[in-house]
């Protein structure tokens, strides 16, 4: 098979990879939103699918969060929630995932009266039923909501205690404006003590971005960073991504909704210095846009080639939270994809 000369979406659809920051609440398709409303019973002014999919539109974080909280409304039953995260499995598999970890954020469901099992029982049936159903190992991030309270992140990682063999690790999101890192270090001190592995977004762009990045990195001392990229400000705080290995888990087709780019050169920058960047799709049900979509986006706006689009998808598994002989497994498998186009997988 020849080798293309730029990374087409074939190439890339191909390509074995895992997705590390993706929103299971941010797949919620018009169909399916549509399809839940009325199995329960819910009026959501929306009648089309044309109609949910106008309420899709925002310019900023804070414009996003505000369509997509009251969405999740239609999410009510554990058969609700597995149907959103197997739909989603269904077209992550599609796009070339062999191995997922996905966000979820209980404290969204549990402040309307879903009960904590309801949500983890749904999510994980899908995740477990993943590699029969799809070929996808998926596993679960607990996210806790930065701009509800400490103790309520506290409170919501106390009621996963009796679901731990069912989530990976905890992470944080939602509005980071007047929520820094250090409000949940005592939360992170424990989800760490429990065994969890430990990730916290810092978004692109934000007041006192690259302050948040420091605190998560050497305070709150995290295993994984989510956006990140303006950790480009402090190369200081650069080196310390090298040399622990950590990954940053880059999202280009949200940064061009939230932001005045998708930050390509920032995040080619980090992955030709070494750094373990990797791309994913965040909410893709709003901003348009699956991993497979997320690499083509970033390859057509920086001029990638085919050797970094495949290391692209090598730091997904070298920054994923697998087993070694699992990631070591799947960068096999990159290898045997690369080498039938006569490419050098590196």
């Amino acid at each position: 098979m020849a080798l293309p000369t730029t990374p087409t979406r074939e190439f890339i659809t191909g390509l074995p990879k895992a997705e590390l920051h993706l929103h299971l609440e941010g797949t919620l398709e018009p169909d399916l939103k549509l399809r839940l409303a009325d199995r329960n019973g819910i009026d959501i002014g929306q009648s089309t699918v044309e109609d949910v999919r106008a309420t899709y539109a925002f310019d900023s974080l804070a414009s996003f969060l505000a369509v997509y909280y009251p969405a999740m409304e239609v999410l009510q039953t554990a058969d609700d929630f597995y149907e959103l995260a197997d739909a989603y499995l269904a077209r992550a598999a599609a796009d070339g995932v062999k191995h997922v970890e996905m966000f979820f954020d209980p404290q969204a469901h549990t402040s309307r009266g879903v009960p904590f099992e309801t949500v983890v029982t749904g999510y994980h049936r899908a995740a477990a039923e993943a590699p029969e159903r799809h070929g996808v190992d998926a596993h679960l991030i607990l996210c806790f909501l930065r701009d509800m309270s400490a103790e309520s992140a506290a409170e919501t990682l106390e009621a996963s205690v009796p679901f731990r063999d069912r989530i990976l690790g905890v992470g944080l999101d939602s509005d980071e404006r007047g929520n820094p890192p250090e409000k949940f270090a005592t939360v992170f001190a424990r989800a760490r003590d429990l065994g969890y592995r430990l990730t916290m977004h810092c978004d692109i762009d934000q007041a006192g971005s690259i302050d948040n990045i420091r605190t998560v990195l050497e305070q709150v001392v995290v295993d994984r960073v989510d956006h990140g990229t303006n950790v480009v400000e402090d190369p200081a705080l650069v080196e310390v991504l090298l040399e622990r290995g950590l990954g940053l888990t880059c999202c280009p087709i949200s940064n061009s909704f939230v932001s005045d780019d998708m930050k390509a050169t920032e995040i080619v920058g980090l992955l030709r210095s070494g750094v373990r960047v990797t791309v994913n799709s965040d909410d893709p049900a709003y901003f348009g846009g699956y991993v497979a979509d997320n690499y083509l986006a970033l390859a057509e706006a920086a001029g990638l080639t085919c050797e970094e689009v495949v290391r692209l998808a090598r730091n997904s598994f070298a920054a994923s939270w697998l087993g070694v002989a699992q990631r070591d497994a799947y960068l096999a498998e990159v290898d045997r994809y690369v080498a039938s186009y006569g490419l050098d997988a590196g």
